[in-house]
């Protein structure tokens, strides 16, 4: 199990799965086709879309387990390691995988945006669990794919497996978009245990020790990976989690700074502003006065 396999290319991949490639840089691979196999660390260097079709182990990045489970969807970027956990006897996978190398989107659009497509960042317990209906509508877009990969090369090809990755892709935004709003017993709470962390941090003398939270910290402390964090909160308000992070040093800022006792400079540093000149940019950014122009209002 501390043994790693690589797959480098996409053929790599298509041969440890009984696969025949049919394009060096793009492969709908059929996992049914695959000898059964043992756990083991797998390095992709390459995109990666699962569709799990049977329970064969939980599926690991670094120290977190993916909420997966028959019929999910999990993203896996290029250079990422991969675990599956089970008691040690071979297993049988089942299902389908779309790999897709960088090389082939490299000049489109959708090679301009996929960073864009926050999800292949999503760690643990962040897999896109899939309706039936959804569920048809990724299969349709795996068979669009596999039918270019099967048609006679000609000067549509590159475009059209290109554009078909990228509607698959757009969908996945939406059914996730879906899945913040439905999954309630995954979620709830979590805007409320977000505020609920910034209240307790400007409570403290956090911020003059370590500055202000960030979203990658916050999200950490909840248990969530950054992206699949702001997508979250971003459904939710309508507000980025950063943009949300600003509201509440505001809102903290405005009680603070009633106190006479303390500068403005004073009142920046211990909310973890390192220049008051920043924190002053802020303000007025935000309120549209400065922090003393505000004081003054008292």
């Amino acid at each position: 199990m501390d043994s790693i396999r690589r797959f480098e290319t996409v053929n790599d991949y298509n041969v440890f799965n009984n696969n025949e490639t049919l394009h060096p840089l793009v492969s709908v691979i059929d996992l049914s086709k695959a000898s059964p196999r043992k756990a083991s660390n797998m390095y992709f260097g390459f995109y990666t879309v699962f569709l799990k079709e049977v329970n064969c182990g939980d599926l690991r990045y670094g120290r977190h387990t993916y909420d997966y489970q028959e019929g999910t969807l999990v993203f896996i970027a290029p250079s990422q390691v991969i675990s599956v956990d089970n008691p040690g006897e071979a297993y049988q996978p089942k299902g389908y995988a779309l790999v897709f190398h960088t090389d082939l989107i490299h000049g489109t659009s959708l090679g301009k945006h996929i960073q864009e497509y926050n999800f292949f960042s999503y760690q643990s317990n962040e897999a896109l669990h899939l309706s039936e209906r959804e569920k048809r509508i990724v299969l349709d877009c795996f068979l669009k794919i596999e039918y270019e990969l099967e048609h006679a090369i000609d000067k549509h090809s590159k475009n059209l497996l290109v554009d078909n990755i990228e509607l698959l892709l757009n969908y996945c935004i939406r059914f996730y978009d879906r899945q913040f709003i439905t999954r309630d017993k995954v979620h709830q709470g979590v805007l409320e245990k977000f505020e609920a962390l910034l209240n307790t941090y400007f409570q403290t003398d956090k911020p003059q020790i370590t500055g202000l939270p960030s979203v990658a910290d916050c999200a950490k402390d909840l248990n969530l990976s950054a992206g699949y964090f702001g997508d979250l909160i971003k459904t939710e308000t309508g507000q980025s989690a950063q943009e949300y992070i600003q509201a509440k040093v505001i809102n903290v800022a405005k009680e603070r700074i009633f106190n006479v006792d303390k500068s403005i400079s004073e009142v920046a540093y211990e909310l973890g502003f390192k220049y008051p000149q920043h924190f002053t940019r802020l303000f007025k950014q935000k309120t549209g006065m400065t922090p003393n122009e505000y004081r003054k209002l008292n």
